[in-house]
């Protein structure tokens, strides 16, 4: 199967790029959304996912890469959701604002963004959104939009 990209969102001051960098590698848990679970359960070694802050900022700042598939969520207690592993990749060299996205016509219909709008009240990493027909064509597009000042 193809590279999958995702969209995962976190409040930075409760973890942040920067925090997942100081870590080397982290574990995204947390998450009790079914869907976004789920999303969790589907992601394979290697898929890439926007890193978005979400709350403040509203912008994504990096690209990060999933290096351990799912596994038991160590922080619920009930053993009912998933976690998986991530490595930062890269930081863009300015984060992209949701403004940026939506105002950019190459990224507009973006699914992700539609999920985005519906699911606009974040806690933690509580959003894992799955980006399919993610073309490089738009991926170049967002990583152009991340050199250009005030985007």
């Amino acid at each position: 199967m193809a590279k999958q990209f995702w969209l995962m969102k976190s409040e930075p001051d409760v973890y942040s790029y920067d925090d997942l960098m100081a870590e080397g590698e982290g574990t995204w848990d947390g998450v009790r959304n079914y869907s976004a679970a789920n999303n969790l359960r589907t992601m394979k070694v290697g898929d890439e996912a926007f890193f978005y802050h979400s709350n403040i900022g509203l912008e994504i700042v990096a690209i990060i890469t999933i290096s351990q598939e799912h596994f038991i969520d160590p922080t619920d207690e009930k053993a009912r959701f998933v976690a998986v592993k991530v490595k930062p990749s890269r930081k863009l060299k300015q984060p992209v604002t949701l403004k940026a996205i939506k105002a950019n016509p190459d990224l507009a219909d973006m699914e992700m963004l539609r999920l985005m709008d519906a699911r606009n009240a974040d806690i933690g990493k509580s959003s894992v959104l799955h980006q399919p027909y993610m073309t490089s064509e738009r991926l170049a597009s967002l990583i152009y939009l991340s050199t250009t000042e005030g985007n």
